[in-house]
């Protein structure tokens, strides 16, 4: 159940390391010596008040700032204990193990087969097409969506509803079987049946991926989140077990953030 303790495998301590990262864009410093691990099959919550760097660290962690005009980033993202920030790294490679979901549903102008073909095509995750579209069927298949939209894969994904282009998007974002989905408050854009969906599948996808979210709900963080980290004017300033960080905090900034004195 969220907030408790979970066995984390018998594998490494923890599938991702944030050591010492500092973010600029130009001289504005948006993220300050953050230290973060994400343990295997966690949900992992980073919370607090609007523009606290909650976006911005997520995005570290696939290096989608990297594109940003001014973005600079310095110390270690380990993966698995490689640093994705090595110089000879390719960020597609590390975004094909790193999976994103965004704010807004943001399907590709594509059939729905080809939305979640589309990672699997570039990156070469398949032998043939009977493969391509066992993929593709599978990943539908974790997401609920398959029985929704298995007669009609040839229509376009922005044809769906709200709730299920999100689906449609963290299909897409599984299909390369990454090591960790990102996910920048996903259900901030969608009515509250859609985001109780969204809600359930973040918890049965904890069985097999790490998934990091970003929340400004407190009550969803404590629905889905194994961990919660709290972040204020761009410092982790606290993380914890989820049900710790909202009944026990250690720190007075996170005491006063859940007691509603800023937002």
């Amino acid at each position: 159940m969220p907030g408790e303790s979970k066995d984390h495998g018998s594998g490494t301590a923890e599938k991702m390391s944030v050591r010492g990262v500092d973010v600029f864009f130009h001289e504005f410093q948006a993220v300050k010596s953050a230290d973060l691990k994400v343990h295997p099959r966690e949900v992992l919550a980073l919370m607090g008040p609007s523009g606290c760097g909650k976006s911005t660290l997520l995005r570290c962690l696939n290096r989608m700032n990297d594109p940003i005009p001014g973005a600079r980033v310095t110390g270690e993202v380990l993966l698995e204990g490689d640093d994705i920030y090595a110089p000879r790294v390719d960020p597609a490679k590390v975004r094909a193990r790193v999976g994103m979901v965004s704010q807004a549903p943001n399907p590709f102008p594509k059939s729905i087969f080809d939305n979640i073909a589309f990672g699997p095509r570039i990156h070469g995750f398949y032998k043939d097409r009977a493969e391509l579209a066992r993929i593709v069927e599978e990943s539908l298949q974790r997401t609920g969506l398959w029985d929704e939209v298995k007669d009609k894969l040839n229509q376009a994904g922005t044809s769906l509803s709200g709730g299920q282009q999100q689906r449609l998007c963290i299909s897409r974002a599984i299909a390369n079987r990454p090591d960790l989905v990102l996910m920048d408050e996903p259900t901030s854009a969608l009515d509250p049946k859609a985001s109780a969906t969204i809600e359930e599948l973040v918890r049965e996808l904890a069985e097999d991926f790490c998934i990091v979210i970003v929340t400004h709900n407190m009550e969803q963080a404590q629905r889905v989140a194994d961990r919660t980290a709290f972040l204020y004017l761009g410092e982790v300033v606290e993380v914890g077990e989820t049900r710790q960080i909202f009944e026990a905090p250690q720190h007075g900034r996170t005491k006063e953030f859940l007691g509603g004195q800023f937002s």
